[in-house]
């Protein structure tokens, strides 16, 4: 494959009763290496499940899904278990904090899944809540924190194991609009900074 990500003719179906849903029909696009790709449509249109699929989260049922050259789609379970941990760093809607965690540790989570050693794991851990504003709010657990702050620990977690994908799936479907711009500000930066990130949102002007 030439494109950094490319879903060739994929197909997603899901069964509600006698009544089959295409969820993905013969999906076909592409992504270069160190673009920031947006991808708008309503809900209900499966930009939620091609995210899902392409973190290896979901699987299709029919079709190919490439990452660098590696058919994601043919990975056996433990195969994306790893590909997950060092691949892909994930920004959801609804932040997936831990809630009886501080920010740091719930940064560092990913970390210790990946074998970290705790006193690496926390330097990485520090500098990535330092380069989306946080250093002040290092201790503070979820519910001390606005969902702005909240949705920069979820940026944070997923920058620290340094993946070469960032998949944001409605990263400011829960902000106001200062909160939503500055989220915007620090995913932009990570594009000029050479990481691919691909963004969904049912929002034309976040777009």
């Amino acid at each position: 494959m030439d494109h950094f990500v490319e879903f060739e003719d994929v197909c997603k179906y899901y069964q509600t009763g006698s009544v089959k849903i295409a969820a993905a029909d013969h999906m076909n696009f592409y992504v270069d290496k160190g673009e920031f790709c947006i991808i708008v449509g309503p809900s209900g249109a499966g930009k939620t499940t091609l995210l899902n699929i392409l973190g290896g989260m979901d699987s299709c049922d029919e079709g190919h899904v490439w990452l660098d050259g590696r058919d994601v789609s043919r990975f056996s379970e433990k195969a994306l278990t790893t590909y997950r941990r060092y691949d892909v760093g994930f920004v959801f809607q609804f932040y997936n904090l831990v809630q009886n965690l501080t920010a740091l540790e719930n940064v560092e989570l990913p970390l210790i899944y990946r074998n970290v050693p705790a006193a690496e794991r926390k330097r990485l851990s520090e500098e990535s809540l330092k380069r989306v504003g946080l250093e002040k709010r290092m201790d503070h657990k979820p519910t001390e924190m606005s969902g702005g702050q909240q949705q920069r620990v979820a940026i944070a977690r997923a920058l620290a194991a340094a993946p070469p994908l960032i998949l944001a799936d409605e990263p400011t479907g829960n902000l106001d609009s200062k909160s939503s711009r500055e989220i915007m500000d620090i995913l932009r930066k990570l594009h000029t900074e050479g990481r691919t990130v691909i963004l969904i949102t049912h929002d034309d002007k976040i777009a």
